[in-house]
């Protein structure tokens, strides 16, 4: 959430730093880097005062590209760097930047307490469910049986599911996207910039050397029709291309049933972004077969913001603790005279 307006007027240009990129041809990371860039001159904040924070992975690389402050840690830590940066400097707006590895696997527990904590702040996570930078390892997101150079024979792993992760560690904006989808993709990075609180945006992005076309029935013509489940809030949950479908609830249980004479829009489950259980059921899907994938913002609540909270700590502190030096302190408690 902006902190601050400025009246300079920015272009593309003044977000793109004189770094040379330097992923792959053809990697997802290029769109998102790109529509970042391109939406962040219509934010209406001064670009000193974004900060990105990134740890290892590809997509940490990120920092380097975008004309801003910000900082290329260590891996897994950039959720903890970021949270002080946060709490040091509250009037900033901090993103980081990381990977389904980076931020799932060493960095999964920073990843945690940042999002229950509830500080402002914006996570994206490039998911392309394998280690790209190290060459092609299976990650936490990797599906069951995927064939690696570190899972030769698939991996057993129940993979990570980051929405319902975020969602357990009480992240109070969660929502994904795709790297292909431009437009939504430029929504979803606006929503997740408005939103006061920590924002969880999980981006689906294809690495076509390591793990090409992941992603490809939720992004080929012909077929994402029939895979995606746009979400809208206060809809019906509906998709479909010839033979339009929606998602009921069977009692507590979701189902995809055929719109027709049996089943109409009045039939099925209403997205509603502020619901905790329908945003749990929705990201439980993400690896079920029988259902589409759903896409856009899970849940949405407001609640305080750790730095807030802190901050009225200290001023409470400060108003009611009599004044003292530090030899005071020092002395007060329980003391020993060492001989």
């Amino acid at each position: 959430m902006p902190e601050s307006k400025t009246q300079v007027t920015y272009t593309r240009k003044d977000f793109t730093s004189d770094q040379a990129v330097r992923w792959c041809p053809g990697c997802g990371d290029y769109a998102i880097l790109a529509q970042t860039q391109k939406i962040f001159p219509d934010l209406g904040r001064k670009k000193e005062e974004f900060v990105f924070i990134s740890g290892i992975g590809c997509s940490s690389r990120f920092p380097y590209y975008m004309d801003t402050y910000g900082f290329h840690t260590i891996h897994g830590r950039a959720a903890a760097v970021a949270s002080g940066v946060k709490i040091a400097r509250p009037d900033l707006s901090v993103w980081v930047v990381t990977g389904d590895g980076d931020g799932l696997s060493i960095g999964g527990n920073h990843t945690i307490h940042l999002m229950r904590r509830n500080l402002d702040m914006n996570v994206m996570l490039f998911n392309n469910r394998i280690y790209g930078l190290t060459k092609g390892q299976y990650s936490p997101t990797s599906e069951v049986g995927k064939v690696t150079k570190s899972t030769p024979m698939g991996s057993l792993d129940i993979p990570f599911n980051p929405l319902s992760l975020a969602l357990g560690a009480g992240s109070t904006f969660v929502a994904r996207t795709i790297d292909k989808e431009t437009k939504h993709l430029q929504e979803m990075i606006k929503e997740s910039y408005a939103h006061r609180g920590t924002s969880f945006l999980e981006i689906y992005q294809n690495c076509n050397i390591f793990n090409d076309g992941a992603f490809a029935p939720l992004t080929d013509r012909d077929t994402k029709s029939d895979t995606v489940l746009w979400l809208e809030d206060g809809k019906p949950l509906t998709f479909g291309a010839e033979k339009p479908k929606g998602i009921r609830l069977d009692g507590n249980k979701p189902e995809v049933v055929e719109l027709g004479d049996k089943w109409g829009e009045d039939d099925l489950l209403v997205h509603d972004k502020t619901d905790y259980v329908i945003a749990s059921l929705l990201a439980n899907m993400t690896y079920l077969p029988e259902f589409p994938d759903p896409i856009g913002v899970f849940y949405s609540i407001q609640s305080p913001t750790y730095e807030d909270m802190l901050t009225e700590q200290i001023g409470h502190a400060i108003k009611n603790k009599p004044k003292a030096s530090v030899k005071d302190l020092l002395n007060s408690g329980d003391t020993w005279t060492v001989k």
